[in-house]
């Protein structure tokens, strides 16, 4: 059974998820503040953290900070707040995801099942990936249909694939593409998933597989 600890100030939210993800047979935690957070993560030891930022005690990036101190626990941030700084922030600290408030139960529990599965001992990755009408072979670095990729294309490409369904953060695509001394490049990566799109997706327009999520990132949707 799947553990899982949910973090949040508002006792009502914590009884509706605490009530969804038991009746899906997830093993719940509940805790109500920062500090009550790092102490359950240490004596539950959770397969997965669902995190509110707007905690009352702790902020909830530094409990993100927290807990990346000493588990690699999958961490998905809820977050009411109408920018995205504290988002990207999260993420960069360490979470995996994030549901922005109001959210539907059912996109928070398919980000939760997502995250776990991601998580699991990983399996042989396939070296063909189908990405619209194309085909993709990440070992041989060919696409079909005679698509031409530049090196830079490539390590993007490659970086989303091997992370399907994952949200990558735009500080760590510029920094694992580019390097440090770029991480704050962002217009970068516009140019250059405008380019793969217009290259791989049906309508590059409305892209269906490289999905950008605002002021966040961009992720791979099979």
């Amino acid at each position: 059974m799947t553990r899982v600890l949910i973090v949040d100030d508002e006792p009502q939210l914590l009884r509706a998820l605490r009530i969804n993800l038991v009746a899906r047979h997830y093993e719940v935690a509940l805790a109500a503040d920062g500090g009550s957070a790092l102490r359950q993560a240490a004596q539950f030891h959770p397969d997965l953290v669902v995190l509110d930022l707007g905690l009352p005690d702790i902020d909830g990036v530094e409990v993100v900070h927290g807990l990346r101190g000493w588990t690699a626990v999958p961490i998905v941030v809820l977050s009411g707040r109408a920018g995205s700084q504290d988002k990207i922030d999260a993420l960069d600290a360490g979470a995996d995801d994030y549901v922005t408030k109001p959210f539907d139960i059912e996109e928070l529990l398919a980000r939760i099942r997502a995250v776990t599965r991601r998580a699991s001992p990983p399996e042989a990755q396939p070296a063909r990936i189908r990405v619209g009408g194309h085909t993709v072979d990440l070992a041989a670095k060919t696409v079909s249909g005679d698509v031409r990729l530049t090196p830079t294309e490539w390590r993007l490409l490659e970086l989303l694939l091997r992370n399907p369904g994952k949200l990558i953060g735009q500080r760590q695509m510029l920094t694992e593409v580019w390097g440090a001394s770029y991480a704050k490049e962002t217009h970068y990566l516009r140019q250059y998933m405008a380019q793969l799109r217009r290259k791989l997706e049906p309508d590059p327009a409305r892209p269906v597989h490289l999905i950008t999520e605002p002021g966040m990132g961009y992720r791979f949707t099979p």
